[in-house]
């Protein structure tokens, strides 16, 4: 593991592409989604008319094969700018990832072509099954060619809406991880429905939901991988997304950043603006300082996914350090806005709201520090 990274002229060019098309499409769009709680088909189509859906996707499949660096730069823009348009998208290629890592040659030929435009998501987590995945109740029996699901998911980001949803199941209710599996279920399927949607305090454009599987029957040629994969499945497709989380939360830190040191070289208290006072100026370089220390370990883990060695204890410092220190940013920036930081007439409340989130999601940051111990113990 060298962990070195750089950025080419080609990453360049994407991130420039990525700021002009956040600032432009995405910003505008920003509080009204959030106040609207509604998902922002709109930037979704702006997406599919500019080939980002299918960044991920390889060539082969008519997607564009652009590596992680690539995309995790367009996600730290696009976050900037609005969290919601940015998660959005990275939900749609964490859901890419397990049919890439596990899905047969067929089913890849198959679908991937078909979400380049379609929405994918994914769903491990159940009522008592969060940070104990092994301990899932959903139900997969084989049944002549097809598996009969039966179960409760809960927090699917985006179920609502996608059109496919990678759904893990037990196929072996005796042996723990090992009898987990996972399938690509069709949201039209006979037996799926959503259930409850539920009412975030941040993200409100990218809601969570229930999945409820009532006899939902899938294709035996929907298993990815094996039966039994699953469990490793959903553990390689997180060390490839914490990186993209990782950055979420960043661009959404950066954002907050860029907006208080503004306001704080605009508002004046004691005849001068309160960016000329050392009590602000250390806040803003402690902000910028979190930022760059955890953009250098999300690009470092970024990288090592695209050398071919993805690194768990890695890709989880970089998820648990950045999103605290999203969290920590978007606090101090509301405080360096003082009052007007903590009413809706300014993003720094909403980008505080959204940050929170990534302290949870795809493990909390107290899991993700038992990763990196385990891992870090067995060097």
């Amino acid at each position: 593991m060298t962990g070195a990274y750089r950025l080419t002229e080609a990453h360049e060019m994407v991130r420039t592409m990525a700021r002009q098309m956040a600032r432009e499409k995405l910003a505008p769009r920003a509080a009204e989604i959030d106040k609207n709680g509604e998902f922002p088909w709109d930037i979704i189509e702006f997406y599919r008319e500019n080939h980002i859906l299918e960044m991920p996707i390889p060539a082969e499949y008519g997607g564009q094969g652009a590596d992680t660096l690539s995309r995790t730069l367009v996600i730290e823009e696009f976050a900037a700018a609005c969290a919601n348009s940015a998660h959005a998208l990275a939900d749609h290629w964490m859901g890419l990832h397990p049919i890439e890592i596990g899905g047969s040659e067929e089913l890849k030929r198959r679908l991937l072509p078909e979400l380049r435009k379609k929405l994918v998501a994914f769903s491990v987590t159940e009522p008592e099954a969060g940070s104990d995945v092994a301990n899932l109740k959903t139900r997969a029996i084989a049944r002549g060619d097809h598996y009969i699901l039966n179960g409760i998911k809960c927090f699917c980001t985006d179920g609502a809406v996608a059109d496919y949803i990678v759904i893990f199941a037990k196929t072996d209710p005796e042996a723990g991880s090992r009898g987990i599996s996972a399938f690509v279920v069709d949201t039209r399927a006979t037996g799926f429905s959503i259930g409850k949607i539920e009412d975030q305090m941040g993200l409100r454009g990218t809601r969570a939901c229930e999945l409820v599987l009532e006899d939902c029957a899938v294709p035996r040629e929907n298993l990815l991988g094996r039966e039994g994969d699953g469990f490793k499945i959903a553990m390689q497709t997180f060390d490839r997304s914490r990186p993209t989380d990782a950055i979420l939360a960043l661009g959404i830190a950066q954002g907050a950043l860029s907006y208080a040191k503004e306001y704080a070289k605009q508002r004046v208290q004691f005849g001068r603006a309160i960016a000329e006072f050392q009590a602000i100026q250390f806040m803003l370089a402690d902000m910028a300082t979190g930022i760059e220390a955890a953009r250098h370990l999300v690009y470092k883990a970024a990288s090592l996914i695209d050398d071919g060695t993805p690194d768990p204890m890695m890709s989880a410092m970089a998820n648990c350090f950045a999103t605290d220190t999203a969290v920590k940013v978007t606090t101090d920036a509301i405080q360096v806005m003082g009052g007007y930081g903590y009413m809706r007439d300014h993003p720094v409340e909403r980008m505080f709201r959204d940050a929170r989130l990534f302290q949870i999601v795809e493990g909390t940051n107290q899991v993700l520090r038992i990763v990196i111990a385990r891992s870090l113990l067995k060097k």
